[in-house]
């Protein structure tokens, strides 16, 4: 079965915006799975650790038919293959990929939660994904990414 998944990417470190490029190319090339569409790219401040560089971030949709926890490994064996390493919680990146939102599906467990468990307080992420998706619905709230946007300050 194809699921269509939304994506938040970022990227503060080097060439962010090769860097995301190349996230999307990788992602697109992942088995069953293709992209569907893309946000344009947005330079935001750091949020949780303020004192790094800036970051370019941007939203996709794409559509698989890997399920939530084949697709996050998948993701973070992309991260790491892209140059991504451990550090601080927050701290700069080469890349980060979360998985924001897939369809109504609700879950927590040890590894993933869905939809992402603060996407709902995030500009970074909300914008991005509004300009693709607005009428995509939270499935814990009912409000669309729109009203979720438009509930956030100067958005």
């Amino acid at each position: 079965m194809v699921t269509s998944v939304y994506l938040s990417l970022g990227s503060n470190l080097g060439d962010r915006a090769e860097h995301l490029r190349r996230a999307l190319e990788t992602v697109e090339a992942l088995p069953d799975t293709r992209l569907v569409a893309q946000s344009s790219i947005h330079e935001t401040a750091p949020w949780g650790v303020t004192d790094q560089p800036s970051f370019l971030n941007m939203a996709a949709e794409i559509e698989t038919a890997l399920g939530p926890l084949e697709l996050l490994n998948a993701v973070k064996t992309l991260e790491s293959s892209l140059g991504r390493t451990p550090g601080p919680h927050w701290g700069p990146r080469v890349i980060d990929i979360d998985i924001v939102l897939w369809q109504d599906t609700v879950m927590e467990t040890d590894a993933l939660t869905l939809p992402h468990p603060r996407f709902r307080d995030r500009a970074f992420v909300l914008l991005p994904l509004r300009e693709i998706a607005p009428n995509a619905v939270d499935p814990v709230t009912g409000r669309t990414v729109a009203e979720l946007a438009a509930a956030l300050d100067g958005c």
